[in-house]
């Protein structure tokens, strides 16, 4: 009579579905109560002895990987129980990156035999089609993924941490509109239902997602005229579209003045936008929101981006070089071109001081760097 084996030291059984026989250890168990397992199959028993004697030295050294867990898996776990405070919109594009860039490439891959190498591969034919930022995107997915696992026991060491990240292929640069076009893009807004988007968000140089979060409750086409010192008509940058609906900085969060032409046209849609209203009757959904779609609800950063395009067709310009985010940048530019200085810049910008103003937006900065020999050129000429 066979002997049995002692609890704990696995067992070895005959698996008729496989013809082969398991050698099987015990694991843990889960919440339930559900016994988890490490199986090995082999042709022999005897094979199969010696696959149960390397599954109890590996538990015995706190291994407890899981030999079939792929990248895929991890990848796809992380993308679904890994980011529970993640809004929506950032989960959609973590899983567009993951499904794009990692898992038809590396998800096959057994995840206990990914080696640096095979990482630094991947990243290096990646480089070739990806921006030096989206490189280190899905580095980090990457990265967070396998994090997740081996806190899980299902990998013993995370090899994205042996990789650096290359030089990817030089992203698209932001640029300004210059005076003559930023004027053709708001003639070509008039009439459109991007007219009062455009005009505010080129005059106040607020971020797209501020300007899709922004709600009638927090402008003021009025004013306070009669107040000591008078307050001009404004708006209150203290809401954007990120998770939360916080702003992207503390620093963010601000009023800004309203110029004349974006008072008007801010006036005009809110006529606009009351038809609207009336026309959608029981869909249309209340949500306070300046800029909304035809039945009052949040707009779609893909929508806005779509039909500034048609404004910027409109005004002669190539619809596929420009995005909502650079009347931004034309903010800057027309503002450092009329003289106005980077600290007041920055301030309107929402930026925590002028280095980010400096870093992100120099190429739309007057220069100033001679303008100081310049100016004691003349001082000392004046009294050479």
């Amino acid at each position: 009579m066979t002997k049995r084996r002692s609890r704990g030291d696995g067992s070895i059984y005959w698996e008729e579905s496989r013809q082969r026989y398991v050698a099987e250890v015990t694991v843990g168990y889960t919440p339930a109560g559900k016994r988890r397992t490490r199986k090995r199959f082999a042709k022999t028993k005897t094979d199969a002895k010696e696959l149960l004697k390397e599954l109890q030295r590996e538990l015995e050294d706190g291994v407890t990987e899981d030999r079939k867990y792929t990248v895929a898996h991890a990848v796809r776990d992380f993308l679904e129980y890994g980011l529970p405070r993640r809004s929506k919109s950032t989960v959609d594009k973590l899983t567009t990156l993951a499904e794009t860039h990692i898992i038809p490439r590396l998800g096959a891959r057994k995840l206990r035999e990914l080696t640096a190498d095979d990482v630094d591969r991947w990243l290096s034919e990646r480089a070739q089609v990806l921006s030096t930022r989206s490189l280190r995107e899905v580095l980090s997915l990457l990265r967070r993924s396998i994090e997740r696992a081996q806190k899980r026991e299902k990998v013993r060491r995370n090899v994205v941490l042996l990789c650096e990240v290359p030089e990817g292929r030089a992203g698209r640069p932001s640029k300004s509109l210059t005076f003559e076009q930023a004027e053709a893009v708001l003639r070509a807004a008039e009439g459109t239902p991007m007219r009062a988007y455009v005009v505010v968000s080129l005059l106040t140089g607020a971020r797209t997602e501020e300007m899709r979060a922004l709600t009638w409750s927090h402008v003021d086409l009025v004013g306070r005229p009669d107040a000591s010192p008078p307050i001009p008509p404004h708006m209150m940058v203290w809401r954007s579209v990120r998770e939360h609906g916080d702003t992207k900085t503390r620093k963010s969060r601000r009023s800004l003045a309203l110029p004349k032409r974006c008072v008007e046209a801010l006036r005009a849609h809110q006529v606009k936008q009351d038809y609207m209203r009336t026309l959608a009757r029981e869909r249309w959904q209340e949500t306070g929101l300046v800029f909304s779609s035809a039945v009052g609800t949040e707009l779609d950063a893909a929508n806005v981006r779509r039909a500034f395009r048609k404004v910027v067709e409109k005004a002669g310009l190539e619809a596929k070089d420009w995005t909502p985010r650079e009347l931004r940048h034309s903010f800057v530019s027309l503002l450092s071109d009329s003289g106005v200085p980077i600290e007041q810049i920055s301030r309107l910008m929402g930026h925590n001081g002028t280095a980010v103003t400096e870093l992100v937006y120099r190429h739309q900065l007057r220069p100033v760097i001679e303008h100081g020999a310049e100016a004691m050129d003349r001082i000392f000429l004046a009294h050479g």
